[in-house]
């Protein structure tokens, strides 16, 4: 089973295909781009007042669940079905984790406007629990890009990366499955996204049974 950390982080060196617009740091140049982008059209339209940052707040959590699962999930759908776009995936499985990282930064530059300029409305969605949980994941997803460079991979040491990557990943995906979990009470629609969660799992379960013959073909 390929680590999980290794899918949100990649190893460090990753194949790419240097004469491409949408592989390694360009890819992940675009997506940063775009998810800037996303979020000033977004205030511009909305508004820089209170509804505008919720709309961002939102979008970048939509943003961030689809790249870190992007990511999550690249070595475990080339095993499943080795194909052109899996390979693709699998090889920017790095730099979409840095962009799941991103995403989630502008989410975090947005909760922090909304808190500092309606704190009231703030403190109405938001609580104490929530923020300590929240602090624990933007650590760990801090962490885990820090991870990312080869200086401290290598400092590290391969064991304790392994460890590092592949537990903080997983505290990532938990806290995915909580945070959109305990909200399925108000809106039902929060369904969506766990039920993503979980078939996620189901995939990187099913793809421990590849066997490690087949897995390297598929990886190559």
């Amino acid at each position: 089973m390929a680590v999980a950390g290794r899918d949100i982080v990649g190893s460090g060196a990753v194949e790419q295909s240097p004469g491409s617009w949408c592989e390694g740091l360009r890819l992940f140049g675009l997506l940063t781009i775009g998810l800037v982008a996303m979020a000033l059209v977004i205030l511009a339209s909305a508004g820089w007042d209170t509804d505008g940052y919720r709309m961002v707040i939102r979008a970048t959590a939509r943003t961030s669940l689809t790249l870190f699962l992007s990511a999550f999930l690249a070595t475990a759908l080339l095993r499943l079905r080795p194909s052109a776009p899996t390979r693709w995936l699998h090889r920017n499985r790095r730099h979409l984790g840095l962009a799941f990282a991103v995403s989630h930064g502008v989410h975090l530059a947005a909760i922090i406007t909304l808190a500092t300029t309606d704190p009231t409305i703030f403190w109405t969605l938001a609580s104490a629990a929530s923020i300590i949980i929240g602090g624990a994941g933007y650590l760990v997803i801090a962490l885990l890009v820090a991870t990312s460079f080869d200086r401290i991979s290598t400092w590290l040491g391969a064991r304790h990366w392994q460890q590092v990557t592949t537990v903080g990943a997983w505290f990532i995906w938990s806290l995915f499955v909580l945070i959109n979990g305990i909200r399925i009470p108000r809106n039902g629609w929060y369904l969506v996204p766990v039920a993503i969660l979980v078939a996620s799992l189901v995939v990187r379960v099913k793809t421990r049974k590849v066997p490690t013959n087949v897995a390297h073909a598929a990886l190559n």
